[in-house]
């Protein structure tokens, strides 16, 4: 059971658990990387980690975000980490806009956390305090910056998130 200090950590997949078979890139997302990512950073907080969902991001549909909204809306926690691929990341926290009271951070990975030069472990540290800091709202955590979901975008061929313009 969890109570109002548990750290709820939804996974849907995307690059942060890739596995990939081969030189020609085939892969699939696998079980999700985030129970030992928090291990290695002998994170002592009190946290869940329950699976939703292992998507390629580009293959999200609108069914799949409505069910992450009810998950997130049900949910008794009030701080929530969602991992989520990074092509459609903005999508999902535009869909999750209309929840209110609660902290919604969302992150990803540029590489997959199963690879030695990965920034999946540095953005879910960033996240997992980002979410214990910030006022409710949803955020995208990304690249060492914290952006208000609303006022980012990914710059695909940068391979960043940036802030949009104001």
């Amino acid at each position: 059971m969890s109570d109002d200090t548990t750290i709820l950590i939804l996974t849907t997949g995307g690059t942060i658990d890739k596995v990939y078979f081969d030189a020609k890139s085939d892969y699939e997302v696998g079980d999700s990387v985030l129970e030992e990512l928090l291990n290695q950073a002998h994170v002592k907080s009190t946290y869940e980690i329950r699976p939703v969902m292992r998507n390629d991001s580009l293959d999200m549909t609108d069914e799949d975000r409505e069910t992450l909204c009810r998950i997130v809306s049900e949910a008794r926690e009030d701080k929530i980490v969602i991992t989520h691929g990074t092509d459609t990341m903005t999508d999902t926290a535009a869909a999750l806009a209309s929840i209110v009271n609660k902290t919604i951070v969302i992150t990803g990975a540029l590489a997959p956390a199963r690879f030695a030069q990965s920034d999946a472990t540095f953005n879910v540290g960033m996240a997992f305090a980002a979410v214990q800091s910030l006022n409710s709202g949803v955020y995208i955590v990304m690249n060492g910056q914290v952006f208000e979901a609303h006022a980012v975008r990914k710059d695909r061929a940068n391979n960043q998130f940036i802030a949009l313009d104001k």
